[in-house]
């Protein structure tokens, strides 16, 4: 008898190193499925729930059958789209001002722009009470134009416009910087005229970001919350029949079904952008040459005029809010003293509230950069794994189609129900800095992959060959590399964790109550000169971090970007 003999190929032996990788990858996926998709799950069992009739899309149908809430469905659609018609103009005329025309203070008047961004969308809205409403220093102009009041749609409106144009701003500056300047010369020598180079190469040259952009205000404007809550009046919207659904009839179920509806424009508009980005090609080829744009008295005259006319709109709304914050006795004593700010901050016992504020913004600005930045990292620069990755670059996409609203309604229904291991984090401080790393994940997760890209795959492939762990590499080459990168990503979640409403509405509590809930608060109960000290004080505490991050990220640049100074 012959024997078979049978050989069987020893298991490849994985380095500790990368199971430490791939631990700290499953660690991610675990912290996005427990933070993101299962609050996301409980909301839908919570709107499908209920037997027979008063179960499943019964919900939907009956709340579609009610014509109240109905009414919220299209107020929010029309109120979004007449937002997007007026602030996408102005946008990208200032965007156009901005990166095609050779106007002075171009700094000056870009930096004016990212006001809204250092306070909650409620400043616009109290700043707009003090000038248009029933006591307001212009409310005669307002009516003169039509407007019955600042209450309802035209206020929503108006103070949508403030609160969105930074955002907007921003992607169309990127979306016109990238242009090729010899399309424009090949344009000229053949002697065609501005306006057809301007439809025929600008605008085609700039419709993905003119996409983007549209989609971003209507994503924005659909489920703000603050604003509709403090100038709607009685004109409701989808934002505000979630939260008067769930704090003021505590019917979870219909605010579950709310909230669905809630997320499918951002949903929506989330895949109409994906699909775009999809589509999009380079704009810069290797041979391209940046455009600089050439003095013209008259044109360069029009875009300062407009700029600084936006601009003055701009200050002159938060300029209010600090003046009214200032007055002692709205509008009969104007002179300036500090009784909203006691009253405030030691009458209403709110100092409590905006020590919670910096508190969370601090937690959120160190956890939410390293989390993201790790988890960026590990799908980018390791191997292992395969069956989550794709899970893991899902579940980083998905917060930006979350309304903050959903969010923190999705967490009441998980990290409240008694069930749960985590049910002790419910109405924490730690609970609060999850949701808002989670709120804010995607565009950190994008900042930090678009810098890991840049840097060489060969990197880790030396180091591989070499036997040098991941983390060596990791902490020696990349992570100096990114550092700038990373303060950035770390003052953009403070300033969106001091500036955030929405996704914390539902879940603080009396020891955990934050200053930009406390501006709801002290609206509702009429103290409005109160409620814009706050606002301003969120504002400066955000301004005064920025220009420390600033001054970081000078110092960061000097000594660990060194190498991209060209050596003479």
């Amino acid at each position: 008898m012959s024997a078979v003999l049978v050989s069987v190929a020893p298991r490849p032996h994985i380095a500790w190193s990368d199971r430490l990788a791939q631990a700290a990858l499953l660690g991610i996926l675990l912290l996005l499925a427990v933070g993101l998709v299962a609050p996301l799950l409980l909301i839908l069992s919570q709107a499908l729930g209920g037997e027979g009739s008063r179960g499943g899309l019964g919900n939907f149908t009956r709340y579609l059958a009610s014509p109240a809430l109905l009414q919220s469905l299209w107020h929010s659609v029309w109120v979004s789209v007449l937002v997007t018609l007026i602030v996408l103009p102005l946008a990208f005329t200032f965007a156009y001002a901005i990166t095609r025309s050779c106007m002075p203070f171009k700094g000056l008047l870009r930096t004016i722009t990212l006001l809204p961004l250092l306070a909650p969308s409620l400043l616009s809205a109290i700043s707009l009470i003090y000038w248009f409403g029933n006591q307001g220093v212009a409310k005669e102009f307002w009516r003169s134009l039509g407007f019955d009041g600042i209450y309802g749609p035209s206020g929503i409106v108006l103070a949508e416009c403030f609160a969105v144009f930074p955002h907007v701003l921003m992607v169309l500056v990127t979306a016109l910087t990238l242009a090729d300047a010899r399309l424009y010369e090949a344009a000229d020598a053949l002697g065609t005229s501005t306006w057809r180079k301007f439809f025929t190469i600008t605008l085609p040259g700039a419709k993905y970001g003119l996409i983007s952009a549209a989609l971003i205000s209507l994503t924005l404007v659909a489920t703000d919350f603050g604003i509709p809550k403090v100038v709607g009046g009685n004109f409701n919207v989808l934002a505000t029949d979630v939260f008067k659904l769930v704090i003021g009839q505590q019917d979870f179920q219909r605010g579950a079904v709310v909230a669905l509806l809630l997320l499918t424009p951002a949903v929506l508009t989330f895949m109409v952008d994906y699909f775009v980005q999809r589509k999009q090609t380079a704009m810069l080829s290797a041979r391209a040459v940046a455009l600089a744009p050439r003095p013209s008295p008259g044109f360069d005259a029009a875009m300062t005029l407009f700029c600084c006319a936006i601009c003055a709109l701009m200050l002159a709304v938060f300029c209010m809010a600090v003046f009214a914050s200032f007055a002692t006795l709205w509008p009969y004593k104007l002179a300036p003293s500090l009784v909203h700010y006691v009253s405030g901050l030691v009458d209403a016992e709110l100092g409590e509230a905006f020590v919670n504020s910096l508190k969370l913004a601090a937690g959120t600005s160190v956890i939410g950069p390293l989390v993201v930045f790790v988890g960026a990292y590990l799908l980018e620069k390791t191997r292992g794994l395969d069956w989550a990755r794709p899970l893991i670059r899902l579940m980083a996409m998905l917060p930006m189609a979350v309304p903050g609203l959903v969010l923190g309604l999705g967490y009441i229904f998980f990290f409240n129900a008694p069930q749960n291991p985590l049910n002790f984090l419910y109405q924490t401080g730690a609970l609060l800095v999850l949701c808002t790393i989670v709120h804010f994940y995607t565009t950190g997760h994008l900042t930090m992959l678009t810098a890991l890209k840049a840097i060489d795959a060969e990197f880790e492939s030396v180091s591989g060959s070499l036997k040098v762990p991941f983390y060596v590499t990791f902490f020696r080459v990349t992570l100096p590399i990114c550092l700038p990168t990373l303060l950035d990503v770390s003052r953009y979640f403070f300033i969106n964790a001091m500036t955030t409403i929405s996704a914390v509405v539902f879940l603080y509590s009396p020891e955990t109550k934050l200053a930009s809930v406390a501006i709801l608060n002290l609206d509702e109960a009429g103290d409005t000169g109160p409620a814009a000290a706050m606002a301003v004080l969120i504002a400066g505490a955000s301004l005064l971090v920025t220009m420390l991050y600033l001054a970081l990220g000078k110092l960061v640049e000097k000594r660990t970007q060194a190498w991209r100074t060209p050596t003479r």
